[in-house]
């Protein structure tokens, strides 16, 4: 018999309840050693400045990069800087698949009545991430002020970044999930797909070949965390293309979950 929309929901707030409890133990443990969690924040908020300040100097000696202003390349940055920390803070434990594969954690992860996923996300914080939320909100207001984007564009916005930080979290899952067919402790694609899109997607895509351009918008679609949403709010793209965020953030997610479920089918306990 089908679940009722009524267990359903009561199956979606439960599991959310138990998420939230998950995060929060991992946070109060982590805010037992103050001294590691402020060094950490303040080496993610240097590095932000660093990164802030070389835009700065670019932005010095031009008046635009690919056709994009300082305030505009603000706001691309802000929105890979904040979906990026949204994910470490609350799903920072998927980086850790490897190793619990190798080591035989996810048996207990299995035995558990809770998503296998659900429990490997929530069980670590990224805290030098914690201080990027912060630094990305405000290179977003600052920039959003400064590109004389309308307050009408803010719905369109909050939409878009939703499905941002799904394509974000969903797009890391699945390269740390190649683990459960590499048969290795390490999450190699998945720290390679980080540095690519850190180093490239920071920049508008206009400046990069045709096939590197189709790449990252449709291969591993790391334009739709900043390039595609900012170009949307900007007017470099009509705004029809407001459907495609929320058609590739539900592609994602069933491919993430497709690649989840085959490799956990896969898994044979420690030495797999």
């Amino acid at each position: 018999m089908a679940a009722s929309p009524r267990s359903k929901a009561l199956s979606l707030r439960h599991l959310a309840s138990t998420y939230l409890r998950l995060i929060s133990a991992q946070f109060r443990a982590i805010t037992e050693y103050p001294a590691d969690f402020w060094t950490m924040a303040a080496t993610g908020l240097i590095l932000q400045a660093v990164q802030v300040g070389f835009i700065g100097v670019v932005f010095a000696n031009v008046t635009s990069l690919g056709g994009w202003g300082f305030h505009a390349m603000l706001v691309l940055m802000g929105f890979m800087v904040l979906a990026d920390s949204i994910t470490e803070v609350g799903w920072d434990g998927i980086w850790t698949v490897g190793r619990q594969i190798v080591t035989g954690d996810m048996d207990y992860k299995i035995t558990r009545p809770l998503p296998v996923m659900l429990q490997v996300g929530a069980s670590a914080i990224g805290m030098q991430s914690a201080a990027n939320v912060t630094t990305g909100s405000i290179m977003i207001a600052v920039g959003w002020n400064g590109a004389d984007i309308p307050a009408a564009m803010i719905p369109a916005a909050l939409l878009l970044f939703a499905c941002a930080v799904v394509v974000q979290l969903t797009v890391i899952t699945i390269l740390c999930c190649v683990a459960f067919f590499m048969k290795g402790p390490n999450v190699s694609f998945a720290y390679l797909g980080a540095q690519i899109q850190e180093n490239a997607t920071r920049f508008p895509l206009q400046i990069y070949p045709r096939v590197v351009r189709g790449a990252l918008t449709w291969v591993v679609p790391f334009a739709f965390v900043n390039f595609i949403p900012v170009s949307i709010l900007t007017g470099e793209l009509p705004l029809w293309w407001l459907a495609f965020p929320p058609l590739v953030a539900a592609a994602l997610i069933a491919l993430a979950t497709l690649i989840t479920r085959t490799g956990l089918a896969r898994y044979e306990s420690a030495g797999h």
